[in-house]
């Protein structure tokens, strides 16, 4: 296995976010190498991205759970090369939360062989350091993924 064959994030330096009142929490909990995600107050419905009010009932009350920090691959891509870094291999991914139901997260994965990946593949939670001293969810293979999932057929997206 070779190292430069690994996904990786993006180099930190390239990474920049904006945060607003309404992806703050998601931002800072992350500082503190949490998952949180926002959940109708009223209702329960789980959303992602963070939006001003809940799209099922409205209302604009919501709490940040935290989450376990676990995942499924729901669909992925891998990229070969970047501006100005033509080797570097980049896994991204959404990726369903079951803690989180019906939310999904936009992310990387990293530290796997990009042709290991799969559709439903277990991950758990890291964080990649950005710019601004912001830290940057990203996933690796769960340790208790297990070697079921290389017996799966293969879906590219």
């Amino acid at each position: 296995m070779s190292a430069a064959r690994l996904a990786t994030a993006l180099p930190s330096d390239v990474v920049r976010i904006a945060t607003d009142t309404v992806t703050e929490p998601f931002w800072q909990a992350a500082k503190q190498r949490r998952l949180v995600v926002p959940k109708c107050g009223d209702c329960g419905t789980f959303r992602l991205p963070p939006t001003p009010f809940c799209p099922e009932c409205r209302s604009t009350a919501v709490d940040w759970p935290q989450l376990s920090g676990r995942a499924t691959v729901y669909s992925f891509a891998v990229v070969h090369g970047y501006p100005g870094l033509p080797d570097l291999t980049l896994v991204p991914a959404v990726v369903e939360l079951p803690d989180a139901p019906g939310a999904r997260l936009v992310t990387n994965v990293i530290g796997v062989e990009p042709e290991n990946v799969r559709i439903g593949m277990s991950l758990t939670i890291d964080f990649h350091p950005i710019t601004d001293g912001w830290l940057l969810p990203v996933f690796r293979v769960a340790a208790d993924a297990g070697n079921d999932l290389a017996e799966r057929p293969r879906r590219w997206v």
